[in-house]
């Protein structure tokens, strides 16, 4: 059994200077009050990452570090000048001194490749919780929890959702363009998720522009139970993203029955393979004709889809056999275990 434990970086600094007081001091305690084997650093760029990876070499702690996409090129142009910087003054060291890598797919072992970095890396996609099966999406505006018991419930109304965070990097301007050059009778847009940089504003302006205010639906974010609401009363996923390490949504939305749209910019081949939605270039035109072939589609053909979705997530990705990997990854640091399979 692994245990884990948390150290809060929070703090009225930590927003802007994405650093907090006392972190390092706090995680070292931490680190000795609970015996800690294995330090499992997440994500880049901030100066509690590179706490972490003081702590670590203070400590003698092997160190795993789990990126989370933020290696790709699109990850490494946005604001690309202050992770240069970073990346000089204390980004590149951190890494290479890690005794592993996590990827969550083979495209972000080539970005650390890219990255010049050329330990371990433990390949462990995402878990996803697998819910309580509903074949086919919900139409009853009763069984939908608030804040989205106002969506469209009629049995002729069908719903693609897209449910991830609102920021440029999701693609929803494609998203928009598409549907103008598609404009399907019968069909709204659900777009729920956590606004950042005032992006929705954006895309609702764009959206007026196209005269689309009759198809898009903003419901804000959504948790636990009013998620996978949302997730069955879909009857196609969307998301148009130009950079994903995983896309957890994309598999959430595969475990609830729906069939999904995402570009090549995410690792999810598998919708191919596996015959459970339409895995595209990103760009208007790309998207546009997936659409035209998702929407042209019975309901039936859509489920059996999503069915096909589903049973590829729980033999690939669920919780247990993602942590038996992450476990004996953790066996193998310590010198308790051989090297296991996910490791490359």
């Amino acid at each position: 059994m692994a245990r884990t434990t948390f150290v809060d970086c929070s703090s009225p600094l930590a927003r802007r200077a994405q650093w907090t007081p006392g972190f390092k001091t706090r995680l070292r305690e931490r680190c000795r009050a609970t015996g800690a084997q294995i330090l499992h650093d997440t994500g880049l760029w901030l100066l509690t990452n590179h706490a972490a990876a003081a702590i670590g070499a203070e400590l003698n702690l092997p160190r795993i570090v789990s990126p989370r996409g933020m290696l790709t090129s699109w990850a490494l142009q946005h604001k690309g000048w202050k992770k240069r910087i970073a990346w000089i003054l204390y980004q590149r060291r951190d890494l290479r001194t890690a005794q592993v890598l996590h990827a969550t797919s083979p495209a972000e072992v080539q970005d650390f490749r890219n990255a010049g970095l050329a330990q371990p890396v433990a390949m462990i996609p995402n878990g996803v919780e697998i819910p309580s099966f509903v074949d086919g999406p919900v139409r009853a505006v009763s069984e939908l929890p608030s804040p989205i018991s106002h969506l469209p419930s009629s049995c002729n109304t069908r719903v693609a959702l897209f449910l991830s965070r609102i920021h440029p990097k999701k693609g929803l301007p494609d998203l928009l363009k598409a549907w103008a050059l598609v404009r399907p009778s019968g069909w709204r847009v659900v777009i729920a998720g956590n606004d950042e940089g005032a992006h929705a504003e954006e895309l609702k302006v764009e959206i007026r522009k196209l005269k689309l205010e009759a198809d898009f639906d903003f419901v804000g974010p959504v948790v636990g139970e009013a998620k996978w609401s949302l997730y069955r009363r879909a009857d196609l996923f969307v998301l148009p993203s130009h950079s994903e390490n995983f896309g957890i949504v994309v598999a959430e939305a595969l475990a609830s029955g729906v069939p999904v749209i995402t570009t090549r910019a995410t690792p999810w081949e598998e919708l191919v393979t596996h015959r459970c939605g339409w895995w595209t270039e990103h760009g208007p035109a790309p998207l546009a004709a997936a659409l035209r072939e998702a929407l042209s589609w019975t309901d039936e053909e859509r489920r059996a889809m999503g069915r096909r979705g589903r049973q590829l997530v729980e033999h690939k990705y669920s919780w247990p056999g993602i942590a038996a990997q992450m476990h004996a990854v953790y066996r193998w640091m310590r010198g308790e275990a051989e090297k296991p399979g996910c490791v490359v």
